[in-house]
């Protein structure tokens, strides 16, 4: 349930309008927060395919272009499009492995074309959001965050030894140790509000190594103009001629794009807890929203010739520190990068990092991103059966990935698409979740009308799922009664109280830890969501409102109640607890 507690640390709510100097200083910090992993991102990707100069600067031009773009989007909301929040957009580190795969195959056209196609699957999982919420599970995106990590980890250790000939044998390691010390040591030692400055220094604290050792020439940045664009002959086009490396990588892409939608649902739930001065219930049309901007985002990115985008978590973190989470704040931010993406020079600065600093510091980044993956898998407990999913998803990942399994078995276009352990280990813990979810799911429905008349069934349907469970009478009237109480909260939205809407509800029940869950699914009818309303129940008169006493029963029977507004769709999760 939503709670009452005021958070006082947030000084302008995103409706709200702080002054100029305010909202063009805070836009300018949180660029410098995200600009420098940015840049790494896509040097990591370029550099690591051994593509051209030329494409490396078109690449990171368009980056901050489309993410300026993105981030203005993010903040307005247009429609479905764009969460209203301030969310910085950039270049996702997640798609660096599939990405660097597409380069080294097909060169940047295969890359776009495989960019544009997989975006369209982020405008489906936005607008079927509900349905999806036991396929993107945490067990499933977990196990996937970690095969990612482990992909692109080989790569990063070559790059990280990539120093020119003639070097001193030192360069790598002390330009890594260095990098890597920084890391680490603001991480465990720095106070919060440096630890957000952890890029931007490491970075520069390895960059001054590696320019000792002859490492870093700026000799591009003098030759760069002041303002301008890349040439147009830069841009990669399209590769349409579908051939086997372009359906044999998709799926790894529709794979990382479902990553990315799982990061983005994160931190479009996030944003909306640090947003706000009186905490809310999370609303899920926001959620959708931003799905639907970061889709736009990555069709922008593939029609740019570029690497995918992704809400950088940075945008969190700065709105908690700072307080300022005014979407003036968020357009402010995405005419800077715009701006920046005008200025050849600055774009030749911040691509000249030296290719050991960049690799360094995402190594830390994928170290993060796969123990990120272990606390995912891990969050609503790791029983036996999540542990099997897991460990053989990964090693089957690995093994196909690392050629250890039937390496000269698989060959022609099967050899080519189970050769990518993303591919191969995503399919698997989707698969085996899938298997494991139907054959220990005991998961009971009920599909009525949404009227009064329908609760002589539900506690029909209620009192055989209690009674199958062994409970008690006063457990099971306990039940019935959360149900009754919760079908009458949906009536009381109608405008005009009837005791019939005409719409379906469905009631899907299943025992869970000595408990039953009841889901209410039903069309949506209004904005207002039950969680809020049952957190201000206390701050209100005495004399409630009648509209409010379904609630006030609703919420001594049950254990929590949680309410998902979606666009297409309302539901409501009620768990009870009972004995036998």
């Amino acid at each position: 349930m939503a709670s009452s507690q005021v958070n006082e640390n947030v000084r302008y709510e995103p409706e709200e309008r702080p002054p100029v100097l305010v909202t063009v200083g805070v836009g300018f910090q949180f660029i410098l927060l995200t600009i420098t992993t940015m840049a790494v991102v896509t040097v990591v990707i370029v550099r690591t395919s051994e593509q051209p100069e030329s494409y490396l600067t078109w690449s990171f031009f368009a980056d901050l272009a489309v993410a300026g773009v993105c981030t203005v989007v993010q903040a307005v909301r247009i429609r479905r499009l764009g969460a209203g929040y301030l969310l910085i957009m950039g270049p996702s580190p997640v798609f660096i492995s599939v990405c660097i795969t597409a380069l080294a195959e097909g060169g940047p056209a295969l890359m776009s074309s495989l960019i544009v196609v997989s975006s369209l699957v982020q405008f489906i999982v936005a607008s079927r959001l509900s349905a999806l919420r036991r396929v993107i599970t945490p067990v499933v995106s977990g196990c996937v965050f970690m095969l990612i990590a482990a992909v692109v980890m080989p790569s990063l250790f070559e790059l990280m030894q990539d120093v020119p000939a003639g070097t001193s044998p030192l360069a790598g390691p002390a330009t890594a140790a260095v990098t890597i010390a920084i890391v680490i040591g603001l991480a465990l030692r720095a106070p919060q509000n440096w630890q957000q400055w952890s890029p931007l220094l490491a970075i520069l604290a390895g960059w001054a190594v590696a320019s000792t050792f002859g490492l870093s020439t700026f000799q591009t940045v003098a030759d760069a103009g002041w303002v301008g664009v890349p040439s147009i002959g830069s841009w990669p086009g399209f590769d349409l001629g579908f051939g086997v490396s372009f359906w044999t990588l998709l799926t790894s892409f529709i794979v990382v794009t479902l990553v990315s939608s799982i990061i983005a649902i994160g931190n479009g739930v996030t944003i909306q807890q640090v947003s706000h001065r009186t905490p809310r219930a999370t609303d899920f049309r926001v959620v959708q929203g931003a799905l639907n901007g970061e889709g736009l985002g990555n069709l922008l990115y593939g029609l740019a010739g570029t690497v995918g985008n992704t809400v950088y978590p940075s945008s969190i973190s700065g709105v908690s520190l700072m307080g300022v989470a005014a979407r003036s704040v968020g357009i402010c931010a995405g005419l800077i990068l715009l701006g920046t993406a005008l200025l050849p020079k600055a774009l030749a600065l911040l691509l000249a990092i030296p290719s050991p600093v960049a690799a360094t510091y995402m190594v830390a980044l994928f170290s993060l991103i796969f123990m990120q993956g272990v606390r995912t898998v891990s969050q609503e407990g790791l029983d036996a059966r999540k542990a099997l999913v897991v460990g053989l998803s990964l090693w089957i990942g690995a093994a196909f990935h690392f050629e250890w399994l039937f390496a000269d078995q698989l060959t022609g276009a099967w050899g080519a698409l189970l050769s990518n352990g993303l591919t191969s280990g995503g399919l698997s813990v989707i698969l085996l979740n899938a298997i494991t979810e139907v054959a220990f799911s005991r998961r009971r429905r009920l599909d009525t009308e949404l009227s009064i008349s329908a609760l002589a069934r539900i506690n029909v349907f209620l009192s055989e799922i209690a009674s199958k469970a062994g409970w008690n009478e006063t457990s099971t009237q306990r039940l019935c009664s959360a149900g009754e109480e919760t079908l009458s909260s949906l009536l009381s939205r109608d405008s005009e109280g009837s005791s019939s809407t005409g719409q379906r509800l469905i009631v899907n029940a299943h025992l869970i830890d000595g408990a039953v869950e009841m889901e209410f699914l039903t069309a949506p009818e209004g904005t207002e969501n039950l969680e809020d309303r049952m957190s201000f129940l206390g701050e209100q008169s005495e004399v409630p409102d009648e509209s409010d006493v379904p609630l006030r029963l609703l919420r001594h029977y049950a254990t929590s109640v949680q309410h998902r507004v979606y666009h297409n769709i309302d539901i409501i999760t009620v768990r009870v607890e009972g004995h036998s």
